[in-house]
């Protein structure tokens, strides 16, 4: 089968032509390449469909991270609680503000923050906590919530690759994924469940006063042109980004939908498998499949990926290295953690083609190939 891509953008761009052209072309024709009117339309519909006051967009996922720790106010050698098992933005933010990362593991099942291990990790210095929604799968956000409470400490959502996910207290109330904290932060990389034609990110917020002064370290610092009250940074999305994504925020229900189905697909492929161990999906979590990520057993990793690869079939390893063991990262202390889980993870996780236009041919394809590839190499 030719053509099998990890994510498939063209056949996506296909689907929403006539409208993604239309769009860019009445920025083009407007000229209104920055801070357009598109830019401030999306905010306010992003706003409404993540039922939260604020939205400030901004160029990138990592620098919504870095202005949320900027506009937290806080101090060189502060601690920030974080997962070692994500991508590696989540903590590089962390360490260039000359912050000081704490590394916690994460739950076996779900692959997202420990709680328990949050709270053994808090001490006097503790100024933060980042959890991530990894892989679209929500953090458990009740007990966190109570925890942070607990503690007076502020929560920044790392929201890049579950936007359009749902989390379920445990009273049944609803709430998305990245409007719970204090400051949630996502990006809109192409291959992201809501993805722009470029770069893009944005943080959001209940806070008016926090949501004034995220925008004014995105701005240079500034609220009135010329007139900078804080160090600031440049970082604005694009009036063209803005017009793609509020055409694909009205499908991203949608598209989070096609996702899952994809991987109820591969759940079932796989049910009867003793060496595939599929995702994991708690009640709480409406889980949006950005990947598609399983663990092998009693199997190669990198023999799998080779043999897929030999049938025309991609794959990717999210992560290889954990964060605390990053060479970047040495001086905050990584060979004294004992993070068994994260450790055990990164020898045995990876994930298979996902995204909106994958068809059942395709589905089967891949889901036998891994079959047959995994049932040789486990005897």
């Amino acid at each position: 089968m030719q053509g099998l891509q990890m994510v498939d953008l063209k056949r996506q761009y296909q689907n929403i032509k006539a409208e993604v052209d239309e769009a860019i072309l009445n920025v083009v024709a407007s000229s209104a390449f920055i801070n357009g009117p598109d830019v401030k339309h999306f905010s306010s519909e992003l706003a409404t469909y993540l039922g939260v006051k604020h939205v400030i967009p901004c160029a990138n996922g990592t620098d919504a991270l870095q202005i949320a720790l900027m506009a937290l106010g806080l101090e060189p050698g502060d601690e920030v609680i974080t997962p070692s098992f994500t991508y590696i933005a989540t903590v590089e933010v962390v360490a260039l503000l000359r912050l000081k990362p704490v590394f916690v593991d994460v739950d076996a099942d779900t692959f997202t923050m420990n709680i328990d291990a949050v709270r053994k990790a808090i001490t006097a210095k503790t100024k933060a906590i980042i959890p991530v929604h990894l892989y679209g799968q929500s953090v458990d956000m009740a007990p966190l919530l109570e925890l942070a409470k607990e503690f007076n400490l502020p929560i920044i959502e790392d929201n890049a690759q579950a936007i359009g996910g749902t989390y379920t207290f445990p009273d049944g109330t609803q709430k998305k994924t990245g409007a719970m904290g204090t400051i949630g932060c996502t990006s809109f990389f192409p291959s992201k469940n809501l993805g722009c034609y470029g770069d893009g990110g944005a943080m959001f917020t209940n806070d008016d006063a926090l949501a004034e002064k995220l925008a004014m370290i995105a701005n240079h610092g500034q609220k009135v042109r010329y007139y900078h009250e804080m160090v600031g940074c440049n970082s604005r999305l694009d009036t063209i980004q803005a017009a793609v994504l509020r055409i694909k925020l009205r499908k991203l229900d949608e598209y989070c939908s096609a996702r899952r189905e994809a991987a109820d697909y591969y759940d079932n492929a796989f049910a009867n498998n003793p060496n595939i161990i599929t995702p994991f999906r708690p009640a709480y979590s409406y889980h949006v499949f950005h990947q598609y990520t399983l663990q092998l057993k009693n199997v190669d990793r990198d023999k799998v990926v080779d043999l897929l690869a030999e049938k025309g079939i991609p794959s990717m390893i999210y992560y290889p290295v954990p964060s605390h063991k990053q060479n970047m990262l040495k001086d905050f202390g990584g060979a004294d953690y004992n993070l068994p889980v994260t450790d055990y993870l990164n020898t045995c996780v990876m994930s298979l083609p996902i995204h909106t236009e994958l068809t059942e041919e395709e589905l089967k394809y891949i889901s036998d190939n891994m079959n047959e590839i995994v049932n040789q190499l486990s005897k």
